[in-house]
């Protein structure tokens, strides 16, 4: 109820302000499991692309945002449950596992998952190294996996800054990936990595990054 009660006034007030240009909505289908694999520039990103598709996304969220006490706490807590966010606890030996598990589960439901392969946010504009992880959901789910190119959001909410600020923003998505048999006759780890490089050269594409070639390490606060 609160997701369906936010979700109307939220995305049309977010495209007023934003005015984002947006470009290849068709590619995402309006029903059944998918992943929207996104390069990641700011937090508001997990805002943006829920605010311009049409159909729910879901995204992992850090568990503090969802643990608060009090009335912040609660007004956290509904607003972070009404985006379509679920709570997943980072620090945690097992968090990997788990988002992985959770995010299966979603998948299995015929919803949509929003997973940024980088693992975190860009703080030097460019596009890092996927991590593996949206290969395993392809090809375990056996969904298709629509790229998402977002530009221009880091002027939003900058690394640091706690305010949201005016800009001018794109999404951009390309047309569904299907990866169904991508492993077979092929050792898990390798089809994984295959599958990943062309999910990100995508991103690429229709981000404008520069690739950097390597992971991008987690910093404290990401």
């Amino acid at each position: 109820m609160l997701y369906s009660a936010l979700h109307r006034v939220v995305p049309p007030v977010a495209r007023a302000l934003w005015r984002p240009e947006v470009s290849g909505l068709e590619h995402v289908p309006a029903s059944g499991g998918v992943i929207l694999a996104s390069n990641h520039l700011s937090f508001v990103d997990s805002v943006v692309i829920p605010c311009v598709v049409p159909r729910r996304v879901v995204f992992l969220a850090k568990s503090d945002y969802f643990e608060g006490t009090g009335l912040k706490g609660a007004v956290s807590r509904a607003w972070f449950e009404a985006l379509g966010m679920l709570p997943v606890d980072r620090d945690d030996s097992r968090a990997a596992i788990d988002s992985l598990d959770t995010a299966l589960a979603v998948l299995r439901r015929g919803e949509a998952f929003g997973i940024y392969p980088e693992g975190t946010r860009s703080r030097d504009g460019r596009l890092y190294r996927g991590r593996t992880g949206v290969a395993h959901l392809a090809l375990t789910a056996g969904v298709p996996v629509v790229p998402v190119g977002l530009r221009g959001t880091e002027q939003i909410q900058p690394v640091g800054s706690r305010v949201p600020r005016l800009a001018r923003i794109s999404v951009r998505f390309g047309p569904p990936m299907d990866f169904r048999g991508a492993d077979e006759g092929v050792p898990v780890g390798r089809a994984r990595r295959q599958v990943t490089d062309a999910v990100m050269a995508e991103v690429a594409r229709l981000s404008g990054q520069p690739e950097a070639g390597v992971y991008n390490d987690r910093a404290p606060d990401a």
